[in-house]
């Protein structure tokens, strides 16, 4: 079988979706599932408001057809909402194609912490782009609730992984800095609530790794916490192990890679008791959810680094992508199901 995943998120960004779809395409090949991409390399772009350092593609319609016609894939998922995906859901309906898409990001609240746009109408825009998909992947539960609440239909799960070989407790680096070590990791922006933890009183150092359009303005703002900027492989692996507390306090996502990651390297969790964190955090032993992110933070102090370990080890990157599969091979048993004559009767053989 093979499957082509549209998406307007790749490298070079380093963002918890492009690790996840990287990390499918590779459990999926050990499966006998080939995973290709559409991605916006090789098409014109133009910095995103609000955010120049990420860009979107601005292909043409005729451009994004020759590019699924020479994938010439069994299935097709839709990864992202921006104009990669939108153009490959247009092509999809225009031609009849089944599709999958997922729902990775809540835009509702980026957006409304950017501008004042209601949410309500961006749930309306997003309702409408995943409506025509066959399936809509959701990564937890309570996403799944959410987004049913908001009118969503045909929802189904698909879970996240976490690569416990890069993620790993023995690649810490020395960090000369005082204990204990308080590590946030991810992209440096006001959806993120970097602020509810810099603001903390906590003993010891607060490390923030990533980059993005809010981290001049933090720097200065919080002088005693270190800023390492963006990194990726063994690097951040090695110094996200190196932290005694990972603290995640967004409130946005929907599920929180980054948190996975940081269990893998032994490291427990520091967050606030909402969606993402109440998922992944299963366990009391791994991970403190408390409104209170500061009494988070020092329970988590007293957490095990092996029950972390032990915890990460039965997530893998194997079992998100049978998930991943599964769905797109029901989404063409859906549309096979269709009376002739239908949008999506003309079908390519499961191979």
């Amino acid at each position: 079988m093979k499957i082509l995943v549209a998406t307007d998120a790749w490298e070079p960004q380093i963002n918890g979706v492009v690790r996840t779809l990287k990390s499918i395409a590779a459990a999926s090949a050990k499966l006998g599932v080939s995973v290709d991409f559409l991605t916006p390399v090789g098409f014109p772009s133009v910095p995103m408001p609000t955010y120049p350092s990420l860009r979107l593609a601005l292909p043409q319609p005729s451009a994004i057809a020759d590019r699924i016609r020479q994938a010439n894939p069994d299935a097709i998922h839709v990864a992202t909402e921006g104009p990669i995906g939108a153009l490959v859901r247009r092509y999809c309906i225009k031609n009849g194609r089944p599709f999958t898409t997922s729902y990775t990001t809540r835009f509702p609240e980026y957006i409304s912490a950017r501008a004042p746009i209601p949410k309500s109408w961006t749930y309306a825009a997003l309702r409408r782009f995943h409506a025509a998909a066959d399936f809509t992947m959701v990564s937890t539960p309570t996403l799944m609730r959410d987004l049913t609440e908001q009118g969503f239909k045909r929802l189904r799960m698909w879970t996240r992984g976490v690569d416990t070989v890069l993620f790993d407790p023995h690649r810490a680096v020395a960090l000369d800095l005082p204990r204990p070590i308080f590590m946030c990791m991810g992209r440096v922006a006001v959806e993120k609530n970097l602020e509810a933890f810099l603001s903390l009183d906590l003993p010891g150092s607060k490390v923030v790794l990533g980059d993005g359009p809010q981290r001049a303005e933090l720097e200065a703002k919080y002088p005693d916490a270190h800023f390492l900027g963006a990194m990726s492989g063994a690097t951040l692996a090695g110094h996200l192990a190196a932290a005694d507390v990972f603290v995640f306090p967004s409130k946005t996502d929907t599920f929180g890679l980054v948190q996975l990651e940081a269990l893998s390297c032994g490291v427990p969790v520091a967050a606030f008791p909402c969606m993402g964190p109440k998922d992944v955090i299963q366990s009391p032993f791994v991970g403190v959810l408390d409104e209170d992110l500061r009494a988070a933070c020092l329970s988590a102090t007293r957490l095990k680094k092996a029950d972390c370990r032990a915890f990460a080890l039965e997530h893998s990157w194997e079992r998100s992508a049978l998930q991943f599969i599964g769905n797109a091979k029901a989404a063409l048993n859906r549309a096979q199901r269709q009376p002739m004559g239908t949008a999506s009767a003309t079908l390519p053989a499961i191979r």
